[in-house]
């Protein structure tokens, strides 16, 4: 395991990681794609539909990179456009009509931030799903398997139970971005990402994630037999909760709580 902060990122980027099309296809059954948010376009960044996982019916949704230069550029390096988000909330708002869990896995940059995503409501869809996901009635558990790169990621991270990989890293903005921001120089990235705290160790401290997950055997039928094994209990437990919304919402507005001020 590397245990530096630039290091990790490193990791996170690597094209040999597992991309979110090989857990849906390795822990799932049954899956069925579905395409297009009703309103401009399907986007191949994000993968999404109905499936099994073990005996239980759920909605996976995942964000895709793809591994080879081709299958990159086809989608888009995983960062998603606003039809992409759009997608992901009519996948979701369908789950919570026909009562299914919602399993996420994220790995972006970032969302898209060319011009015409901008002028297709990037912001707004992101905004949208942030809304959506903290008042959704069905059980929701996002795992961050590479980068986890601001709006971009969150847009699909407002959930029960967010993990991680033990690799993965979870930032307001990319090291090369802050550095380049801070001191004009994106070379100081490696600085940057000691500061921002990204590791997966630092998202378990600051009480933003519930679980690390281990990299052992990374990509074999041992590590996604694991995973789903993990998944299927934590989806049983939280399918059983009465109070679900309302202890996600209680999750969301204790981050960041770092000291009591006394009178």
């Amino acid at each position: 395991m590397n245990s530096d902060a630039f290091g990790r990122v490193r990791l996170a980027r690597d094209s040999r990681r597992p991309t979110g099309l090989d857990y849906i296809k390795n822990i799932f059954k049954g899956f069925i794609e579905f395409h297009g948010d009703r309103r401009f376009a399907d986007d191949p960044a994000i993968v999404g539909g109905i499936a099994r996982l073990q005996d239980l019916p759920v909605t996976v949704i995942a964000i895709e990179k793809g591994h080879t230069a081709k299958e990159r550029t086809f989608r888009n390096f995983g960062m998603p456009h606003p039809e992409g988000y759009r997608k992901a909330l009519r996948l979701m708002k369908q789950a919570e009509k026909f009562g299914r869990p919602v399993i996420l896995f994220v790995d972006t940059s970032g969302a898209y931030c060319g011009v015409g995503a901008e002028e297709r409501g990037q912001g707004q869809a992101i905004a949208e799903n942030l809304l959506e996901m903290s008042a959704l009635c069905v059980p929701i558990l996002s795992i961050l398997i590479g980068e986890g790169g601001s709006g971009g990621a969150l847009a699909l991270s407002v959930a029960d139970r967010v993990w991680m990989l033990q690799n993965a890293v979870y930032s307001v903005i990319s090291p090369e971005g802050c550095a380049s921001i801070l001191w004009k120089d994106a070379g100081k990235a490696p600085e940057a990402a000691k500061s921002l705290k990204l590791t997966a160790e630092d998202a378990k401290s600051l009480g933003v994630i519930e679980k690390i997950l281990s990299e052992k055997d990374l990509g074999s039928k041992e590590f996604y037999h694991r995973i789903s094994t993990l998944l299927t209990e934590e989806v049983k437990l939280l399918s059983a909760d009465p109070e679900l919304t309302e202890k996600r919402y209680a999750r969301f507005r204790s981050l960041g709580v770092s000291a009591v001020i006394k009178e």
